[in-house]
């Protein structure tokens, strides 16, 4: 199984009065991907790779400062989003059942006026990339949904409209810039990963690599696949959620991050967009059936980060 490679050119950020019609190819070629695979590469997104490189040339700069430095932007200390801010390492454990997971996280969740940031004196920058991005990868994601929703022969605004509030306290979305440090195997736990077996939670990830590997994805026939980094493009998979609201037709998919190799001192970074819909939309299948019970998206969110953080 290989994860499929397909152009977005007809509907790239910046293209706006595409006829739907013209979209039969595209949302056909997302369909297979999504219902075969649950992963994507996209390629003519309308982001380019120098975007990306520089979220994340600014992203590692903050990584790199001191902890003190860090801790007074954690997550749980934004008095309006408590899913905002810095994520030290080990502290969140995707697979509840290993040690904590072996990487750093910056949670974009939160574009309110006061939200917790570095100043510009420690990072200039920093904040306005991130948010800049946040709502570069926002715009794709719903372009995407606009071809999901084809693709099922469904009103085009079926799960668009679930998402209106993404960047507001009202919605979960999230841009996570992730900092997988050189990894010491004299010090790794039992069982450690950089990151462990997790699907994601919500509707859609969009996900940008950094050249070092180690991202591998849980194949229908049981077996994890690599999913490098293709420079140019975006790596797009399912969430719970999408599969909950389609009655299984588009999956989503167990992946992680394994540790480099012995001797290998490398980092790696990545930039990962979790479209979530509003925290007060209600989600069923569309299709009518009750092979999922209703649930409101918030309330799902929370659940999931229970599992991972503990009780933090």
């Amino acid at each position: 199984m290989k994860i499929p490679v397909v152009d977005f050119e007809l509907l790239k950020i910046g293209l706006d009065d595409v006829a739907d019609e013209k979209l039969n190819v595209l949302s056909q070629e997302l369909k297979a991907a999504f219902t075969e695979v649950g992963f994507v590469y996209l390629k003519n997104t309308g982001i380019a790779q120098q975007e990306v490189d520089a979220v994340m040339d600014i992203s590692k700069r903050f990584f790199l400062l001191p902890d003190e430095a860090k801790t007074p932007f954690s997550r749980g200390s934004d008095a309006n989003n408590q899913n905002h801010g810095w994520v030290s390492s080990e502290t969140e454990r995707l697979n509840p059942s290993r040690a904590g997971d072996l990487k750093e996280a910056f949670n974009t969740t939160s574009l309110h006026p006061d939200a917790k940031w570095p100043s510009n004196e420690v990072l200039p920058g920093f904040r306005e990339m991130q948010e800049s991005f946040f709502l570069r990868c926002k715009d794709l994601s719903l372009r995407v949904l606009r071809v999901m929703s084809l693709s099922l022969g469904l009103d085009p605004e079926v799960f668009q409209s679930k998402h209106a509030l993404v960047g507001s306290e009202e919605n979960g979305t999230t841009l996570r810039t992730l900092y997988y440090p050189p990894v010491r195997m004299e010090t790794v736990k039992e069982g450690q990963l950089r990151c462990g077996e997790h699907s994601d939670y919500g509707t859609i990830t969009l996900v940008f690599q950094s050249a070092e590997g180690g991202l591998q994805v849980l194949s229908r026939s049981g077996d994890f696949i690599s999913a490098p980094s293709i420079p140019g493009t975006v790596l797009i998979n399912v969430a719970d959620l999408m599969q909950r609201w389609t009655a299984d037709v588009f999956i989503s998919v167990i992946h992680r991050v394994l540790l480099p190799p012995p001797g290998d001192m490398s980092i790696r970074q990545s930039l990962a967009f979790f479209l979530q819909p509003d925290d007060d939309a209600v989600i069923t299948c569309c299709d009518g059936s009750d092979k999922y019970p209703p649930v409101k998206s918030g309330d799902y969110l929370l659940e999931r980060f229970k599992a991972s953080y503990g009780r933090k």
